[in-house]
């Protein structure tokens, strides 16, 4: 693509220093500008790699970013263009997410709740003030701006965000993340502002007990539910939650748009405006209990998309499922990761990456996520490096079931209701045994008279003590029955459960092969 060169260089007025996060098409670094010294947060994208309406969905985040200055949102500082590379300097984000925040705090009331969710409504509010509707409000795009208590919440994250003239409603295409997707984008009806308006009723219900309002491992029954407004306050959780709180989910959780509370009617209501005297100062430890394994999940299976990422031909269309209508949708059992398929005058979104939010880490800390523990740090790089020798091996151990065609090996490395995304399957997520073992009786091993595979740059994911993710490129030699030899290459991100002490693969995904075909059905 050939992009102007920019009069001015990132280089002349930015010093870049170290990595704070990294997707699949973007770095984030630490810069310092050079005139000031101030610290701020680089997302710098390869240009190369993005097709022409890639490019115009950055240029329209750049741009929403530009007129969009708040102190709850990330701000956008600069915006500089070179050749192969664009760079969007944000705000320095040093607190991490709010949710994390949450859990670790001495105290949590009611009424904190409410300073949350107001700092989020006043986002909102600005942004819907500006033509802006997010699309994409959850708990992963609400950050703090340090590490300060009682720092400010920051709205992250306007990849997904669209403009609109005043209030008008439209079908702006499918997109946002599952569980906080409204009624009328479900429906396919045309939508606008309110849809934020939903996913911060979502939002509210969360922090008030740890957990969604709608909830279903299977994505249908769950769109089923947001549908329907099927919600309810089970006891004993809600019975010490005050009326005021309800009331304004009702209203934000409300399925006719038309009648669902604006962000500005949200501000005034009494318990946002007046929670001195209408919240609940008393210290939610099931909350907060509860909402550690919300997180817990949320990074698991955000783990579980980044080993996706990592596969470098891992696509959008991999995950696409056409209906009996005609129509297309892309599918997720989860109902954290973030969906967009844009309306019929739009191509498929395709390698813009959004995974990289500007989120300050400490360089070279690792966080392993406890469902039912306390977050903690490996102790010594000698135990994480051993840990990830156990997961390369038992990776290593896998593949030499499929090369030998030993379904029988295979079944117990494997979980017996493995989910995976592979070319073989046609863009659809298959579980379970079935699909796998045609080719393990009618293809592995019987179309090839030696098999040598090599995994190269293995990357390991450790999380927790039982679940750890891999990602790797295979590398498959073999000689087909005319004695001609190939070479495979494929890219794999494989997702580990260990179950009583002993390790399974539960989740698999394998990008489209390059290389001979003769032996493609790698599993």
């Amino acid at each position: 693509m050939s992009v102007p060169v920019a009069t001015t260089r990132f280089s002349d007025n930015y010093d870049l220093k170290e990595e704070l996060g990294k997707g699949a098409f973007s770095v984030v670094r630490r810069c310092v500008q050079k005139s000031t010294g101030l610290e701020f947060a680089a997302k710098i994208i390869n240009t190369k790699k993005l097709s022409a309406r890639d490019f115009q969905k950055l240029e329209r985040e750049a741009r929403i970013c530009r007129k969009l200055q708040h102190p709850n949102i990330v701000r956008l500082h600069d915006s500089i263009q070179e050749e192969n590379f664009h760079y969007l300097v944000f705000d320095l984000v040093t607190g991490g997410e709010l949710f994390e925040d949450i859990v670790a705090r001495e105290f949590y009331s009611e009424a904190d709740a409410s300073h949350c969710i107001q700092q989020i409504l006043e986002s909102v509010n600005h942004c819907h003030q500006n033509g802006v509707v997010h699309r994409d409000l959850k708990p992963e795009n609400l950050l703090l701006a340090s590490k300060a208590k009682g720092a400010a919440v920051k709205l992250a994250d306007f990849g997904l965000a669209i403009e609109v003239q005043g209030e008008q409603q439209a079908w702006f295409g499918f997109a946002g993340t599952p569980g906080y997707l409204s009624p009328e984008v479900l429906k396919k009806e045309p939508y606008g502002k309110p849809v934020d308006i939903w996913a911060c009723g979502v939002i509210l219900y969360i922090l008030l007990v740890g957990y969604p309002p709608f909830w279903d491992e299977d994505q249908h029954r769950l769109y089923a539910q947001i549908k329907a407004g099927a919600y309810d306050y089970p006891s004993p959780e809600w019975d010490t939650v005050t009326p005021e709180a309800k009331n304004l989910i009702n209203q934000m959780l409300t399925v006719n748009a038309a009648k669902r509370i604006t962000a500005a009617e949200a501000l005034k209501h009494p318990w946002i405006c007046q929670r001195e005297r209408v919240a609940s100062v008393v210290h939610r430890q099931e909350t907060v209990d509860c909402l550690k394994k919300f997180n817990a999940r949320r990074k698991l299976k955000g783990a579980i998309l980044t080993t996706m990422l990592a596969t470098r031909n891992f696509s959008s269309r991999s995950i696409v499922v056409k209906k009996g209508d005609g129509s297309q949708v892309k599918e997720s059992t989860d109902s954290s990761t973030t969906i967009e398929d844009d309306d019929v005058k739009e191509e498929k979104k395709g390698a813009v990456d959004r995974s990289s939010t500007v989120i300050a880490k400490e360089p070279e800390e690792i966080r392993i996520v406890c469902p039912n523990k306390p977050c903690t740090q490996l102790s010594t790089n000698s135990q994480t490096s051993a840990r990830r020798q156990e997961i390369i091996k038992i990776t290593e151990q896998l593949i030499e079931a499929i090369n030998s065609g030993d379904f029988v090996a295979y079944t117990k490395i494997c979980d017996p209701h493995l989910t995976a995304f592979e070319p073989e399957a046609m863009g659809n997520l298959v579980e379970g045994m079935d699909f796998h073992k045609f080719y393990f009786d009618n293809v592995l091993s019987k179309n090839c008279k030696a098999v040598n595979t090599t995994i190269l740059n293995p990357h390991v994911h450790l999380l927790g003590e039982d679940a750890a993710c891999i990602a790797y490129v295979r590398l498959t030699q073999y000689l087909d029955k005319q004695g001609q030899a190939h070479t495979h290459q494929s890219e794999e991100s494989r997702v580990w459960h260990k179950k009583d002490n002993k390790w399974q693969n539960v989740h698999f995904h394998r990008s489209g092969s390059t290389g001979g075909s003769a032996f493609g059905f790698s599993k």
